[in-house]
């Protein structure tokens, strides 16, 4: 064997892996509470006719799109994706503009979020100003907010700013640690690994089955989308996006 195939023990991809289950198989414990609140609200948004709507700044915007038109996901997820707080157009100012105050209901202009609703707001560190201010404009407008954060992150980081935990009708803790990475990789405690995507999307589907289970068992049905190779697929799915394309822009 070549030495540009030569394998090692892979101890560092173990390591990862074995802290992020970690983290993932204790996330519910202890949480019980804010899990069933998040869930109880957004069963009684799907039972109004209402939807979820999912927004995130930087990384956090992917679990935006992580429920959008999902197979195995619910129809009545509506992500919230403004170029302006993401990454793809220009990461450096992205994450500049992802903290300055005043933004965060321009981001949120075409979504027409009202108290038949629940917003979740993603943000790992808690404090910068867009999602802040997107949970505060969220409950001003009479929708449920769901914060999805690391509390330990944003009570280090938080220097004086206002947190989202602070803001947000519940909060789920992601568990995960201050500046995000698991994995020490050199001897001056350089750390990498983010885990916040991860644990995030483990908790937003978390719910969405939760929900799913729960609308099935009262009613029945549930607004599932099938994968689009499944049999029946087609049918099932053009009819979810005629019965929400009317809130969600994106479809």
């Amino acid at each position: 064997m070549s030495d540009d195939h030569k394998t090692t023990d892979l101890g560092a991809a173990k390591a990862y892996v074995g802290e992020a289950v970690k983290i993932l198989s204790n996330l519910i414990s202890g949480q019980e509470a804010a899990f069933s609140e998040a869930v109880e609200a957004i069963v009684q948004s799907a039972r109004s006719g209402g939807v979820v709507y999912l927004f995130g700044t930087g990384h956090s915007h992917m679990l935006a799109e992580e429920g959008h038109y999902r197979a195995g996901g619910l129809a009545c997820v509506v992500p919230i994706l403004r170029s302006v707080v993401m990454l793809h157009e220009g990461a450096v100012a992205g994450t500049a503009l992802e903290r300055l105050p005043g933004l965060a209901e321009k981001v949120l202009a075409g979504y027409d979020i009202g108290p038949e609703d629940v917003l979740v707001v993603f943000s790992n560190s808690g404090v910068n100003a867009v999602p802040v201010e997107a949970a505060e404009a969220g409950r001003a407008r009479g929708a449920k907010v769901i914060a999805v954060t690391s509390e330990t992150y944003s009570r280090m980081a938080a220097n004086g700013r206002k947190r989202l935990a602070e803001v947000a009708d519940i909060v789920i803790d992601n568990r995960g640690p201050a500046g995000d990475a698991l994995c020490a990789v050199a001897p001056d405690g350089l750390k990498a690994g983010p885990i916040s995507t991860i644990v995030g999307a483990a908790i937003l589907n978390a719910l969405l089955v939760e929900v799913a289970t729960r609308l099935i068992a009262e009613t029945g049905q549930a607004p599932v989308y099938v994968s689009a190779n499944m049999p029946g697929a087609a049918e099932r799915n053009a009819a979810l996006v005629a019965r929400y394309r009317k809130k969600n822009p994106h479809l």
